[in-house]
């Protein structure tokens, strides 16, 4: 690359984002709905006039780049599929700690081999996976706060 010029990610994505960045922020009326008419995005009444600037910037995004939409595309392209999954890994995944498979319940152990199949049958058993929790403080809950 020569020096004045820029790398093509930031001509073609980063330039834009700024741009619409700049205009929502110093509330460019006319760039902005000029970006939202050529993206054919519908971006309602309530969140173009509302006070703060990130909401309406929060709107414009959420349509055009949807986050959820290109989480899940990578995640199905990316992870490796639960069928290649070995059979030491599924005991690693069912014991906690220094636990051994073998020192499981026999009824645990069972589940090993319907973990493996995936399979979506009636007479499957549902297996759960959580993991990774997190401690909430219990005010932090909805049940606790005040109507």
């Amino acid at each position: 690359q020569s020096k004045g010029k820029k790398p093509l990610f930031v001509q073609l994505v980063l330039d834009n984002i700024w741009s619409l960045y700049e205009a929502v922020m110093k509330r460019d009326k006319e760039k902005i709905e000029k970006i939202v008419t050529s993206l054919g995005l519908k971006i309602g009444a309530r969140e173009s006039r509302h006070a703060d600037p990130k909401v309406h910037l929060n709107a414009i995004c959420s349509q055009w780049l949807p986050i959820s939409d290109a989480v899940l595309s990578m995640v199905c392209n990316k992870l490796p599929s639960p069928l290649d999954i070995t059979a030491e890994r599924v005991e690693k995944l069912m014991c906690v700690g220094a636990r051994t498979f073998d020192s499981l319940p026999p009824e645990t152990q069972e589940l090993k081999s319907a973990f493996m199949k995936c399979s979506s049958e009636e007479t499957a058993p549902v297996i759960v996976f959580v993991s990774k929790m997190f401690a909430v403080d219990a005010k932090a809950l909805p049940h606790n706060k005040p109507r």
